[in-house]
């Protein structure tokens, strides 16, 4: 196995001025499996296909190991990819499917059929191994996908996207299958999702881009706990973190009708009179009428145990979007309006000019 690094590695396509991946700097942790994450055009599935070879570097390298493989074709690199489509030789059955990268390495027939076996085994494939791809399910090319990356043996297993052609349920349960066997395998993994809840729960590690950008690496609990900017802080997590810009006062942040202590050191380094205050929906609690801000709930989300009111409040005569998770049994009805505040040592203070985090 091995380790991997992105060196201020960047791409430009012809024709543009700005990167699509800037003066990327991260390591990947031999057997870690790291998820790069971000919404559209943001670079992610750009700094995977730099990885395998896929597309130029125009400036910084690309390592595995202790090798520098920015100008190494992609065949020489020792690293299998599995694709967001598959990729699947229709007219093959799944077992020649899974042995054909050996068969083209010269692999004997043999050695070929026993990493096959050994492959499907694995992935519950036994009983598929003679049939074509059409008559599989989305599940189960996804996973003689997997298979065909596994029989390799790389150093780094590289995948893009694969579960998007897959339903909602079956993606909950594919992922597990995933994250567990690339673990069991030990295999150095680079997994590239636009959905974070997939990141979140798949990753050792996540890295968050945005405009080609890294703006955090770190494990999701941390990411979830403590996001380095307002970027972050917005897109990681679902429901959404709720943002808002809100006026410094004595003894803290003006959060409507009451003032929120939000911690000194974080206000004193404050660049202007207001600050972006975060705060989770489960971090809310509901308050007397007065208390805090409140909130008309526009729709009501009941998810059995919990709901979640989807609503609006108003800041400096403007609206804004609040989202508040609160007890299943008895959820305020549509229209209704709510109080809240945020819970005690809950909130995440961010400088309203550069979005950065401020304190702890």
């Amino acid at each position: 196995m091995a380790t991997v690094s992105f060196d201020q590695a960047t791409r430009v396509y012809p024709g543009t001025e700005r990167p699509a991946v800037d003066k990327l700097d991260l390591d990947i942790a031999d057997g870690e499996f790291l998820v790069l994450v971000g919404p559209s055009g943001c670079g992610k599935s750009t700094s995977l296909r730099m990885l395998a070879g896929l597309e130029d570097v125009n400036a910084g390298r690309i390592m595995i190991g202790d090798r520098d493989v920015t100008d190494v074709p992609p065949k020489d690199r020792d690293i299998a990819m599995v694709f967001q489509n598959y990729a699947l030789y229709p007219h093959m059955s799944v077992a020649d499917n899974m042995g054909f990268a050996l068969k083209i390495a010269g692999i004997g027939k043999e050695e070929r059929a026993e990493r096959v076996r050994d492959a499907a085994k694995l992935l519950d494939l036994q009983d598929y191994l003679e049939r074509k791809p059409k008559a599989l399910s989305g599940g189960q090319r996804q996973r003689v996908a997997m298979g065909r990356a596994i029989v390799r043996n790389p150093q780094v297993f590289l995948m893009d996207e694969p579960l998007s052609n897959l339903d909602a349920k079956l993606r909950v349960q594919t992922r597990t299958q995933i994250a567990s066997l690339t673990r069991r395998l030990g295999v150095t993994t680079v997994y590239v999702t636009h959905d974070q809840v997939e990141a979140m729960t798949m990753g050792d590690r996540v890295a968050v881009l945005k405009d080609g950008l890294l703006q955090q690496v770190d494990t999701p609990r941390r990411l979830y706990d403590h996001p380095n900017n307002v970027f972050v802080a917005g897109f990681i997590g679902s429901p959404a973190m709720n943002l808002l810009e809100l006026p410094v006062v004595d003894g803290g942040v003006q959060f409507g009708g009451t003032t929120y202590d939000a911690g000194q050191e974080a206000l004193q380094a404050a660049a202007g009179n207001t600050v972006t205050l975060g705060v989770r929906p489960e971090d809310l609690e509901l308050v007397p009428e007065g208390e805090g801000l409140s909130v008309e709930a526009d729709l009501v989300e009941e998810q059995g145990a919990d709901a979640f009111i989807f609503g609006h409040t108003m800041v400096n005569d403007q609206s804004h979007d609040m989202i508040v998770r609160v007890g299943g049994r008895r959820p305020p009805e549509k229209g209704a309006i709510v109080w809240v505040r945020p819970q005690k040592g809950h909130v995440h203070v961010f400088d309203s000019k550069t979005g950065l985090r401020l304190g702890d």
